[in-house]
């Protein structure tokens, strides 16, 4: 088993890569939900739905997010009634709110539905929350503290951010099968996602950062920034704000009681030496498919795990 840590497009895209160089049935995607929310009475996860895309071969590849071919007609009706559309939600994507919504009013965990709606979709690698708890991303900022999409979607990323919190993570149960598969797990990989508001929200469960660190498998970081600048997101500003060099090495040192190896592209890589895990140099742009599967490859190979021949897909 291949257990991966992901938030929304940069950790599907690798979680995409390596569905196709490892055995499918044999990954697991730890999801972030922080950024989970209720809007218009319905229940949000918007990083678990990217990943359901990305997997099921349904993302938007124009937008960055959301499925393709989608329709809008459900927007443009709201907004001449006078509704919220801040946070867009297209006529397609909105079905797998009103079905999850649904399933979850009748009593389903996060982790029951999600698998509900994988399968559905034709996703083999399986996607599971941290917990079925809620654990919300509140941001401290310049602008007073806001929930995670006001700022990211309302507000743009405008707010400059001072601190950040996960409400609810002090209590939240971990979900077992994440603990007992990254204790038995061939290799964790912390995809290349925002440590802050995409990774830490999961390692704020009690009981996950416990099983990385003790987990006899190697764990492999993938950095998100390329040369000091991030491929999509907010990750650099949010650094730079919270007083963080914006630099691949912050990252891996963020990481740095958890990793064994950490992958950067080969202009930061040179600047690795004294971090506490081995460094891999390896192009980390994912543009194609091919991009993602050769990342994957890097990635595995760097734990010692054995990929597929085939390619393509």
């Amino acid at each position: 088993m291949i257990v991966a840590l992901s938030g929304g497009i940069g950790g599907a895209k690798l979680a995409l890569g390596l569905a196709h160089v490892h055995d499918p049935a044999e990954l697991l995607i730890v999801a972030n939900t922080g950024d989970d929310f209720t809007h218009l009475g319905l229940a949000i996860s918007p990083d678990i739905d990217t990943l359901l895309y990305t997997l099921a071969g349904l993302d938007n590849p124009d937008l960055g997010w959301g499925r393709r071919d989608e329709t809008w007609a459900a927007m443009e009706t709201l907004e001449a009634l006078g509704g919220e559309t801040w946070f867009r939600l297209g006529d397609r994507d909105l079905a797998l709110h009103l079905a999850r919504t649904e399933m979850l009013r009748a009593g389903h965990t996060l982790a029951a539905v999600t698998d509900r709606l994988r399968r559905r979709l034709g996703v083999t690698p399986r996607i599971l929350p941290a917990s079925d708890d809620p654990v919300r991303t509140r941001l401290d900022t310049d602008q007073g503290e806001l929930d995670f999409q006001e700022y990211f979607v309302h507000r743009r990323c405008v707010p400059a951010v001072r601190a950040i919190a996960f409400a609810g993570a002090a209590t939240a149960r971990p979900l077992p099968a994440v603990i007992d598969a990254i204790a038995t797990a061939e290799a964790v990989v912390i995809c290349p996602s925002n440590p802050f508001i995409s990774i830490d929200p999961i390692l704020a469960v009690p009981g996950l950062r416990a099983a990385l660190a003790a987990t006899p498998a190697p764990v492999v970081a993938v950095s998100p920034l390329i040369g000091g600048r991030a491929v999509k997101g907010p990750t650099a500003k949010m650094m730079s704000e919270l007083g963080l060099p914006v630099t691949a090495g912050a990252v891996a040192a963020h990481y740095a009681d958890l990793l064994d190896f950490f992958v950067a592209d080969p202009d930061d890589a040179a600047a690795l030496a004294e971090i506490d895990a081995s460094v891999v140099a390896a192009p980390t742009l994912m543009r194609s498919l091919a991009d993602k599967q050769a990342l994957a490859r890097i990635v595995l190979a760097a734990a010692g795990v054995p990929v597929l021949s085939r390619t393509g897909g």
